[in-house]
């Protein structure tokens, strides 16, 4: 019996010490200001059947956005082997120097929006080890295109690399060993620019990506839906993400930090032309819009990248703005 109490007291203790732990590490000071910048993604403006330029303009010109995540999607630049397309690509790039917008350029095969890992069809069926030249080949070759860009600030490699549970048909398992490779390329090309290295929010460890980056990035989802269960919310509280923040920062030491990727459209299973409207806003309504900025707001991290402008841009044409006008409050205040 005594025994017993003793283990008992020892699993107490312990329980106590990590809830103390856990408090402390969640103490971040509020920022004065969240500064907010937004994703832009030509491959899903394309999707919802709109004008990929007309919507990157309004983003730039309606909304106000000044800090922008773009992402050179090997199917967009290299359609066919050696012959590659930067007519959007550079449309990006030029458009944000002409707004003074400064830009994070995703490079690499997992790059943001499903299928996650964007492979050109003549590139599908080569083996592991000469797609992987391939890759090479189509990063440096952008990276060689804009490394004159000031106002890009960071090239980021891959996108949440060791989210290896997520998408696993298209991406198959992580190569860490290629992933190091790709981060040393571009070094190389451009010594002078970091890098960013993101990690799930809700689902990642973070350690790796934040000891590979230069910079490190995350993404909040609050609102998610599965065909079993239904809608749901996130459990996590944000007090979790300020935790996680301040426990890798105290193994790897001080580096900049972002949320890179902040949920402002539906969960959905399947393209969104083909959801009714309904449905798309019983699963993201403007309140859970308003609920999902107060959970980042209280993550503390004080620049956040909004994820769904394309489809706000969508929404207008369906007759409901009230997503794309409160984009424009939020990036007012933001720019100020």
């Amino acid at each position: 019996m005594h025994a017993i109490l003793r283990l008992f007291e020892i699993l107490v203790t312990i329980f106590l010490v990590l809830v103390v732990a856990y408090l402390l590490l969640s103490i971040r000071e509020e920022p004065e200001r969240v500064t907010y910048g937004m994703s832009f993604n030509a491959l899903y403006a394309n999707e919802l059947g709109l004008n990929q330029r007309e919507v990157y303009d309004a983003i730039l010109d309606d909304l106000g956005v000044k800090h922008l995540r773009l992402a050179a999607h090997w199917t967009m630049i290299e359609p066919q082997n050696d012959v590659f397309d930067f007519r959007e690509l550079d449309y990006q790039i030029k458009e944000a120097k002409l707004h003074n917008a400064d830009v994070i350029l995703a490079v690499g095969r997992r790059l943001p929006r499903w299928p996650e890992c964007h492979v050109p069809l003549w590139a599908q069926s080569l083996p592991w080890e000469e797609q992987k030249e391939e890759i090479q080949e189509q990063i440096r070759t952008v990276v060689e295109r804009y490394k004159g860009e000031e106002h890009i600030i960071y090239w980021q490699i891959e996108n949440e690399p060791f989210l290896t549970v997520f998408a696993k048909e298209h991406c198959g398992e992580l190569d860490r060993e290629f992933l190091e490779e790709e981060i040393a390329l571009v070094k190389e090309i451009d010594p002078e620019r970091p890098v960013l290295v993101t990690d799930s929010g809700n689902l990642g460890t973070w350690k790796d990506a934040y000891r590979l980056g230069d910079a490190f990035g995350t993404s909040v989802y609050v609102y998610f839906w599965n065909p079993n269960v239904g809608p749901f919310k996130s459990i996590l509280p944000a007090s979790f993400y300020r935790a996680k923040l301040n426990l890798v920062r105290l193994l790897f030491g001080e580096k900049p930090a972002f949320l890179i990727e902040l949920s402002a459209e539906p969960w959905l299973l399947q393209p969104v032309v083909a959801t009714s409207l309904a449905t798309q806003l019983g699963r993201m309504d403007i309140k859970k819009f308003e609920d999902t900025i107060a959970f980042a707001r209280d993550t503390r991290f004080e620049r956040q990248y909004l994820w769904g402008a394309e489809w706000w841009y969508w929404l207008t044409f369906q007759g409901y703005d009230a997503f794309w006008e409160r984009g424009k409050e939020l990036f007012t205040e933001s720019n100020q």
